[in-house]
């Protein structure tokens, strides 16, 4: 099976890709230092460097597309038929790969606020355009920390799969039917017929953590449990033995840690020793490494992610970022230390890819 990588950043999907004997045969970035880590890790002409939108026409034939895409805006124009307009945006190569090459599968990647972000108008608009490309749509709202990772991780996956004249109904391969088993009815039954599912234009103001979308209808539910929810990996497991004292607070950080209100609880598994005005002042919250890691993010400033660790209070290091990302320590090796933290919070997890990799192919 040959697959492509369109926003690949660091190469997410690649690793997980390779995890699954899938081949896959090229990829795009527009970042300079992505595509460097990318070149070191998966070889040279591994990845092409820039717009995506100037390569639409040299991406070879591929089985399965796979994206974690970045989410602009949506145009208004659409929105008195109740959507949006996804031309113009990068979203919208997406589907003009898809409606080039029709690839069996795909898989996206996004982040867990698509799916209210402005009342439910850009995902609406992100299943509508897929759903009209001959495609059964499914996705689930999935956890980082569920699949083995040690930190609270939310990403919304979706996947396609190529309809056929005699598709009568979507396949489920996101849900088990225990997952499934609160709904008045079993993945072992028939679904609701397509005429009882909510048009898509119709949606509310959030969509639910899993659904399925065929032909301009949706069908979704907020499921409560997690049926192959592995046992929760504690931070401090993946901790490096011996780390130099640049990633320690300056003194002149030390000071307003005494200040700061004991809180000592656990938040979706991350463990919070303290902090300063309830946790409104992120940059002054200590947390601990009995739990999971917060969610890593893009940015460079790593104010908000301050541990104690033993006797110190420090950052996390580079290393340890790949580890809770689920990359091997040396990934992001050919870019700066200082670069490393924005690519790999950037990234997609290699586990979580590898997980709806298998369901699907």
């Amino acid at each position: 099976m040959k697959a492509i990588e369109l926003f690949a950043g660091i190469g997410g999907f690649h690793v997980a890709a390779n995890q699954c004997g899938i081949d896959m045969v090229w990829a795009n970035d527009i970042s300079p230092k992505a595509c460097e880590v990318y070149r070191t890790q998966f070889g040279k002409d591994s990845i092409i460097e820039g717009d995506v939108r100037q390569f639409l026409n040299f991406i070879p034939r591929h089985d399965l597309l796979t994206a974690g895409f970045p989410c602009q805006p949506f145009s208004s124009a659409g929105k008195k038929k109740g959507i949006r307009d996804a031309r113009g945006t990068l979203f919208e190569t997406i589907i003009l790969a898809l409606e080039k090459y029709s690839p069996r599968y795909f898989i996206l990647e996004n982040v867990k606020r698509l799916l209210a972000m402005e009342d439910g108008y850009h995902f609406a608009t992100i299943l509508s355009s897929l759903a009209n490309l001959n495609y059964s749509i499914e996705w689930r709202l999935l956890n980082a920390m569920h699949l083995g990772l040690p930190k609270n991780r939310q990403r919304v996956f979706i996947i396609g799969m190529r309809r056929t004249a005699s598709d009568a109904s979507p396949e489920i391969k996101l849900a088990s039917e225990e997952d499934l088993s609160s709904l008045p009815w079993s993945a072992s039954d028939c679904l609701p017929h397509l005429s009882e599912w909510k048009q898509i234009e119709k949606h509310g103001k959030s969509f639910p953590n899993w659904g399925l979308a065929i032909e301009g209808r949706f069908f979704g539910a907020d499921l409560d449990g997690f049926s192959e929810q592995q046992s929760p990996v504690l931070l401090k497991k993946v901790l490096q033995k011996n780390v130099g004292n640049e990633f320690d607070f300056t003194e002149t950080t030390l000071k307003w840690v005494e200040t700061n209100t004991p809180v000592k609880r656990f938040v979706q598994g991350v463990e919070i020793i303290s902090n300063q005005g309830g946790g409104a002042r992120m940059g002054y919250t200590i947390f601990g490494t009995n739990g999971v890691a917060p969610t890593l993010t893009s940015s460079t400033s790593r104010h908000y992610e301050r541990y104690r660790i033993g006797e110190r209070y420090r950052r996390l290091t580079n290393i340890e970022y790949a580890r809770i990302q689920g990359f091997p320590d040396d990934h992001c090796a050919a870019v700066s230390t200082y670069d490393q933290y924005a690519l790999y919070g950037n990234a997609v997890p290699p586990p979580m890819v590898k997980w709806v990799m298998e369901k699907i192919v």
